[in-house]
This record gives structure tokens, sequence and C-alpha cells, in this order.
């Protein structure tokens, strides 16, 4: 009995990770630079081509995210002044489903059209996600921190044009 309970909690403590909820991971990351194609005398600036603020779901988050073209036409996701929990397993999304507030939308954005952009780096900073050549930007219209092991979203963000 003793050695299932002990099994058991191993694995609770596995698959919950608790003691995230009292680590924080701050990331500071400054706006990549990128190179631009052919002989251009000066590079362009980045131009931030979509923003949004993030709202709070499962965790409370708060924050900006900007879509940026840089020079050479490459595309970059910046989180700015993120602040959320820390949790296993998450990860950056963008997606085509429309932002929620409440718990209607805690579990919406992996239902439809969305591409990873990759493992949360930090809870906290500023921090920025390539996003693929191949990802048509028209398709998707927000961005979530999304915790994949409970497939629910802890802040997501509307995308709007600027």
């Amino acid at each position: 009995m003793l050695i299932l309970a002990t099994a058991a909690l191993g694995a609770g403590l596995y698959w919950f990770q608790p003691w995230k909820l009292w680590q924080d991971d701050t990331v500071r990351e400054a706006l990549p630079a990128a190179t631009p194609v052919g002989p251009s005398p000066a590079p362009a600036a980045p131009k931030t081509v979509a923003e949004g603020t993030f709202i709070s779901h499962e965790h409370t988050t708060t924050g900006t995210v900007k879509l940026i073209r840089l020079a050479d036409g490459s595309h970059t996701l910046r989180l700015e002044n993120l602040d959320t929990s820390n949790g296993p397993d998450l990860r950056v999304l963008i997606t085509d489903a429309p932002v929620q507030e409440g718990a209607a939308g805690w579990q919406v954005f992996d239902d439809g059209k969305h591409v990873s952009l990759g493992k949360l780096k930090g809870n906290k900073g500023d921090q920025n996600y390539e996003v693929p050549a191949a990802v048509n930007l028209a398709d998707y219209s927000s961005v979530t921190v999304w915790c994949d092991r409970f497939d629910v979203s802890f802040g997501a963000a509307t995308l709007k044009k600027v």
C-alpha cells in the first residue's frame, strides 16, 4: 500500500509540478535584428504590423503581444512585459480562435487552426518567437500562453492590425 501511495504521489508531482507556482523565470530579450536581403544601404526598421493586450484566463496574465516584420521580411512574435504564472508545458500559440473573457475562452485555442511557436521561455519579461515563413498570418487572429499538459489558456490576446 505504501509503495502504491508513493508511486501515486510521485506521478502527481510530476504531472502537476506545483513548485512552479512559486518559481519565476524572467527573460529580457531584445528585438532581433535581421539583415536585409540585397544591397540595401541601410536596413529598414522593424515594423509592428499587429498587436494586442493579454487578458487573463486560467491564471492572471498581463502584458502585450506584437507581431513584428523585420527588415528581411520575416516575422517575429514579441511578448512584452509578460507576467503570468509558471506552469508545466507552457507554449506560445498563434490561433484563429476568437479571444473570449472568462472560462468560455479557456479551452478553445487548440480547437481550430493553430501553430505552436515553441515553449514559453519565461513567465515574466520580454521575449521573441520566430514565426515560420510558411505560416500565412492572415489566417490567425490571436495569441495564447497555452498549457499543453492541461489544454488550457493561461491568457490570450487578440491581434489587431496596426
